[in-house]
């Protein structure tokens, strides 16, 4: 029997249910996920948002495949006015430096969000320097490699200061709750996230 949830991955939790050092893991959101159910991707501990976990390995291999483009969603809060250049440049791909190796992003989509959704408080909230302004974005993706999003903005001289996943391709929180867990019907699941 499958089973398929969507989460709100709160801050300072691990994307595993095994314990690790000092943070939460996703079993402490729930007692109730089948002992098979794991996260499909992840979320670093200091990024927050969609996760989705699942039992049917198929999807696994489906969504993580990069042949396959699904477009990851964020909202990243980033230290600074954002400029138009540096948009620009995100948004034509660059080179980073991911485990030691280089690596050319594909081309992203970055725009700057003038109105955010409801946002949950981040706990512990996010440091502001009272000289120094922040601007928000919204930035797609359609691969995930480790940190990705926090050396792009950085490379463009806009450290990342929140970063919440806001969407897998269709697929988003109905709410934006801290913690929340959505038992996801396997339709929906799949036609949300365009698979067949």
């Amino acid at each position: 029997m499958f089973s398929y949830y969507a989460i709100y991955k709160p801050f300072g939790m691990l994307s595993q249910f095994t314990k690790e050092g000092e943070h939460q893991t996703l079993a402490d959101l729930s007692e109730k996920f089948p002992i098979d159910v794991y996260p499909v991707g992840r979320l670093d501990a200091d990024s927050e948002g969609l996760l989705l976990l699942t039992n049917d390995k198929r999807v696994n291999s489906k969504l993580l495949d990069p042949t396959t483009g699904h477009q990851r969603t964020y909202l990243v809060q980033v230290e600074g006015e954002v400029t138009e250049e540096a948009l620009e440049t995100l948004r034509r791909g660059m080179e980073l430096s991911i485990d030691g190796k280089i690596f050319l992003t594909r081309p992203a989509k970055a725009e700057v969000v003038n109105e955010l959704p409801d946002l949950p408080e981040r706990n512990p909230p996010v440091r502001f320097r009272k000289n120094i302004p922040t601007s928000w974005i919204r930035l797609s993706l359609v691969e995930g490699k480790n940190r990705q999003v926090r050396k792009m903005t950085a490379k463009v001289g806009f450290p990342t200061l929140r970063l919440i996943r806001e969407s897998i391709h269709e697929f988003s929180m109905s709410k934006m709750v801290s913690g929340n867990i959505e038992t996801v019907e396997r339709a929906a699941f799949y036609s949300k996230l365009g698979l067949r």
